[in-house]
């Protein structure tokens, strides 16, 4: 067991005893419990498998290839309308998770049958979301921009025409469009490092924030 999901589960307080139920379920599989992302995540020879997360209004246990997962049960649901290889449950109430934990315990069976086999979700056939009107007119005033955007890879465009996308005015389109044109014009995906301290590269830790606090203070 890893000490920082002890603390984890204990500063959850309102998900603690759920939290417990699931970490329990999952345990019982060959999975080595390990903390990523600030959350408790589990791995079968170091692939991740599953993660739990605790939020407002539920707790969750998500697969990181659930689509490729046959969920008998139908528990099973997208994180994000756009989601195309996670998926996640909910849950309430420890009650709901004794329920349901002989059909957790399948797909967790599963998802190790598939981490052991090699499978990959394919992300080949879904289309590139459509680019917004906001981004385009930034394209086209600056080439440089393009041709950074252009050179970016499939799954960074993607999440950048996601994010753009998700604002429901326009105005906070343009904004986030501006606010992005930096990271773009580097080359960086949405989430990628660009104080180069992380600890994941390429991928941002939040360590940035430490220099903020480190900064105010």
């Amino acid at each position: 067991m890893h000490p920082k999901v002890d603390e984890f589960i204990k500063r959850s307080a309102r998900w603690s005893t759920e939290l417990l139920h699931l970490r329990q379920i999952v345990l019982q599989c060959p999975l080595e419990e390990d903390f990523k992302w600030r959350a408790p995540c589990y791995t079968y020879q170091n692939g991740n498998i599953v993660i739990m997360g605790a939020l407002k209004e539920c707790c969750t246990l998500g697969f990181f290839k659930g689509a490729l997962l046959t969920d008998a049960k139908g528990i099973l649901c997208k994180p994000g309308e756009n989601t195309r290889a996670a998926r996640v449950i909910r849950f309430v109430n420890a009650r709901e998770i004794d329920k349901l934990a002989m059909a957790v315990k399948s797909l967790l069976d599963q998802a190790i049958q598939v981490e052991r086999a090699g499978l990959q979700v394919d992300f080949g056939e879904s289309p590139e979301p459509a680019t917004p009107p906001e981004l385009q007119s930034q394209l086209r005033a600056n080439a440089e921009l393009q041709k950074a955007f252009d050179a970016l890879t499939p799954g960074r465009r993607r999440a950048y025409l996601l994010h753009f996308s998700g604002a429901k005015q326009s105005k906070a389109r343009a904004a986030r469009v501006e606010k992005c044109t930096a990271r773009i014009l580097q080359g960086k995906g949405l989430h990628d490092c660009i104080c180069g301290l992380s600890q994941k590269l390429p991928s941002c830790d939040g360590s940035h924030k430490k220099l903020g606090k480190d900064a105010a203070s």
